[in-house]
């Protein structure tokens, strides 16, 4: 699966993971799709890129379907699907004061990290099924979805997060196995702790980055957006690699805390 001369989406891809993956994909001669709430800037990296901005809720239907058919619509065929969107959530289940996690804001995760991810999933696919194959076996596309290693080891008040990604990384084989026989590989990306805009700038925000390095085994650094994009396309060429879910993180265990 060759990506240059394709149209991708990529959600989420107005920052961070996102913003380095549509970077990495249009670098190699792929139209994107920036899809993105954030306007301002998903349009200044589409513009930079060569690319198109969508502005898209992931969680709202019509939206992820706007940017499927703003993919379609460059003339390109849709090859490429990068879910990235997502947000973060802290709160146990049960607080310090014994009150109970708000079901308001467990829901506002799920719907966007993993309903959000489903739509860009089941969309997208449906679009990828409707071009010609690009190989005697009916190969047409990839997902690339992102989760976490929080799916897999969700630290305190992590409950709703790694809920959300715990669900990402449930879909992957099923999916998988659906989007067989249109000829679409599904694989899933678990990130660990990689340097991206959220942790801030200046000294505490470098004080803290040296605490989250700490359980990294090696290299004892973040990892770099740059390094995601790249295991992205790497997934995206290697036309072996199907129903797969592979962690991207220095070898780090989390702790409970």
């Amino acid at each position: 699966m060759d990506v240059n001369g394709v149209a991708a989406i990529v959600t989420g891809g107005a920052s961070g993971l996102g913003e380095a993956t549509a970077r990495d994909l249009a670098a190699h001669g792929a139209k994107v799709v920036v899809a993105d709430l954030n306007e301002e800037k998903g349009k200044a990296i589409a513009d930079e890129i060569g690319g198109v901005f969508v502005k898209v809720d992931v969680s709202d239907e019509q939206q992820v379907q706007a940017a499927v058919d703003a993919a379609v619509a460059t003339g390109a065929p849709l090859r490429v699907v990068v879910n990235s969107a997502g947000i973060g959530w802290a709160t146990r289940t049960v607080n310090r004061d014994g009150s109970p996690h708000d079901l308001a804001s467990y829901k506002k995760v799920i719907e966007v990290n993993l309903i959000g991810t489903f739509n860009g999933l089941r969309l997208g696919a449906a679009a990828i099924a409707k071009t010609e194959p690009v190989d005697e076996f009916g190969s047409r596309g990839v997902v690339i979805n992102t989760a976490s290693v929080a799916a897999l080891e969700g630290q305190t008040g992590q409950i709703a997060y790694s809920s959300s990604k715990g669900g990402i990384v449930g879909m992957t084989v099923p999916a998988a196995r659906d989007l067989a026989a249109i000829g679409v590989r599904v694989n899933t990306v678990c990130p660990g702790i990689i340097d991206t805009p959220i942790y801030g700038q200046g000294e505490q925000a470098e004080e803290f980055k040296k605490k989250l390095v700490a359980p990294v085994v090696f290299p004892k650094r973040m990892g770099r957006p740059s390094e995601f994009a790249h295991l992205v396309r790497s997934l995206v060429e290697n036309d072996y690699m199907n129903a797969e879910v592979i962690r991207f993180d220095g070898g780090i265990r989390f702790q409970p805390k």
